[in-house]
C-alpha cells in the first residue's frame, strides 16, 4: 500500500483555553464521539487551566490541567481529525504538563493515546470501566439518605480516598445535583451528557459503594445513567444488574507519582474520566 504523507504541519498558535473557545471545543468533542454538553465543559474548565491549539481562527486541539492540591488531572485532550498524526497532541501534552508543575499527574487514556502517553513517561495503573444505560431500580442493601451534607466532611473523605484536594469542585457538583449518603460513604448524582452520572462514589467498603450506586439507579429508574468504575473493585456485575451496560473503557495512567496517606476510604467511581 502506498502511504500518502499528510501535508506539513502549519504554524499553530498555542493559547490559553478560555470560555470563548467552548463552542468550538464542544464541536471537537462531539466529532470525537464524546457526549459532553456545554455545561460539562464549563464545569471542567471552572477548576482548570487549559491550552488551545489554533490554526488561524480555527480551534484544532484542546487540553486541560485540573490542579487539586498535590495532584493534577490532565483531560479533554482532543485533536481535530484532520490534524492527527502530525505532532499536535504531543505539543498540547507538553504544554499542559508544564501547567501541572511538580504535581503528580493523572489521566485516563484512550487506546489511541496510549503510545504518546507512554513516551511522555506515564505508566498504567488499571482500567476505568464506563457503564451506561436505562437504570433499573433495585433496593439498596443499606439505607441511603438524600440531601445536603457537611461539604467539609465529604471533601475530607474524598481527599483521604483520592489524594486530591477537591473542595471547590465538590461544592460545584453538590450545587448541580443531589448528595447521596450512607454509613461509610457518599456519592453525587448530577446531569451529564444525555442523562445523569453518579460520581464520585467514595466508600469505606464495597457494600457502601453498591448501596450508593443502587440508590442512584433507583432515583433514575427508566432514565439514562452513567457510572465510571475503577475496575479493581469488581462492581461491574452490580452495575449491569442495575441496567448499566459496559460501553467503553479507558486506562488510568500516572506520571511522577507521590506517596499519599493510607485510608480505609477508596474511590469506587470517578467524578468523570476528566476529573478523576
Amino acid at each position: 500500500m502506498i502511504r500518502l504523507d499528510r501535508p506539513a504541519l502549519p504554524a499553530l498558535d498555542f493559547v490559553p483555553l478560555t470560555p470563548e473557545h467552548l463552542p468550538a471545543a464542544l464541536l471537537l468533542s462531539q466529532a470525537a464521539g464524546w457526549l459532553h454538553r456545554t455545561e460539562d465543559w464549563e464545569l471542567t474548565l471552572s477548576v482548570s487551566k487549559g491550552v488551545a491549539a489554533m490554526d488561524g481562527e480555527r480551534l484544532v486541539g484542546t487540553a486541560l490541567c485540573s490542579a487539586f492540591g498535590p495532584v493534577a488531572t490532565l483531560n479533554m485532550i482532543i485533536v481535530a481529525e484532520s490534524m492527527r498524526g502530525r505532532g499536535v497532541g504531543r505539543q498540547l501534552m507538553q504544554r499542559v504538563m508544564a501547567l501541572a508543575g511538580d504535581r503528580e499527574m493523572r489521566l485516563v487514556g484512550t487506546q489511541e493515546g496510549l503510545p504518546l502517553y507512554r513516551k511522555l513517561g506515564f505508566v498504567e495503573r488499571g482500567r476505568i470501566l464506563q457503564h451506561q444505560g436505562l437504570a433499573r431500580a433495585l433496593p439498596p442493601e443499606r439505607p441511603v439518605r438524600i440531601g445536603p451534607e457537611n461539604l467539609e466532611t465529604l471533601a475530607a473523605l474524598d481527599t483521604a480516598a483520592s489524594g486530591m484536594e477537591r473542595t471547590a469542585l465538590l461544592a460545584r457538583i453538590a450545587a448541580l445535583g443531589e448528595t447521596l449518603r450512607t454509613d461509610g460513604g457518599f456519592a453525587f448524582l448530577r446531569s451529564f451528557g444525555r442523562g445523569h452520572v453518579v460520581g464520585p462514589v467514595v466508600a469505606r467498603d464495597v457494600g457502601a459503594a453498591r448501596a450508593l450506586i443502587s440508590a442512584a439507579a433507583e432515583r433514575m429508574a427508566g432514565r439514562l445513567l452513567r457510572v465510571d468504575l475503577t475496575e479493581a473493585h469488581g462492581l461491574a456485575p452490580h452495575a449491569e444488574a442495575l441496567g448499566l451496560a459496559p460501553v467503553g473503557d479507558g486506562t488510568a495512567m500516572v506520571h511522577s507519582p507521590r506517596s499519599h496517606p493510607s485510608s480505609d476510604y477508596q474511590t469506587y467511581a470517578l467524578v468523570s474520566q476528566a476529573l478523576g
